[in-house]
């Protein structure tokens, strides 16, 4: 095969693994982010965001979150079995950064960054107070990849701020304000929100079409 010249080939097996990292960080974007809060056993609350996450199933509803690396996070939740995933907000950026600090384990990242803590009502481990969603959630197995661990854990209660639900009663996307992950060091907000149904295949055969 004749390589494209306006294309730059990047080698997987021959590349650095942290090379493809950035590759990667830096393509699949925007990023939502699972600002997750544990508790390990020892009763010491742990804080930290992940740019790995997505919802994983339905019934019964699940998120996920990836450790890159064996985190604190991974390790309160393999020896309490839950987590709380909060959702940051533009407002939340500096604090959600800092408590990306590599903190050691006894540390709280709510105490170091300032967070303010309120009790979750399924779960033990505390939700962000000025979070405007948070998913209280209870582990519901991993898999790992390398040396990074994708976490399932079964929403048992959400709770929102009465001010991020539009007049349907789910969130709005402008009101919520998350923040997302892009490659480097860089953050993302929203953006431009666009609103466009899907098709139906009867209307697909009238001639419909999105533009």
């Amino acid at each position: 095969m004749t390589p494209n010249p306006e294309r730059v080939e990047v080698s997987v097996a021959d590349a650095d693994p942290r090379s493809i990292y950035s590759w990667l960080t830096a393509s699949l974007i925007p990023r939502p982010i699972a600002w997750v809060s544990s508790r390990s056993a020892t009763g010491v609350d742990n804080l930290a965001p992940h740019s790995f996450t997505t919802v994983a199933g339905v019934d019964p509803p699940t998120l996920c979150f990836v450790s890159v690396g064996h985190k604190d996070s991974l390790a309160n939740v393999r020896a309490t079995g839950e987590f709380v995933l909060n959702i940051g907000t533009v407002q939340l950026l500096h604090v959600m950064n800092d408590s990306a600090t590599n903190f050691p384990a006894h540390v709280s990242e709510f105490d170091a960054a300032h967070v303010l803590r309120e009790p979750s009502v399924t779960v033990a481990p505390p939700r962000v107070a000025s979070a405007p969603i948070v998913f209280e959630c209870r582990a519901a197995g991993e898999h790992e990849i390398g040396d990074c661990v994708m976490v399932f854990g079964e929403v048992l209660h959400i709770a929102a701020a009465a001010g991020a639900l539009a007049d349907d009663g789910l969130p709005d996307a402008a009101a919520v304000a998350p923040l997302a992950r892009l490659g480097r060091a860089q953050w993302s907000t929203l953006g431009e929100i666009i609103d466009l149904s899907r098709i139906r295949y009867d209307d697909w055969q009238q001639g419909e079409r999105s533009g």
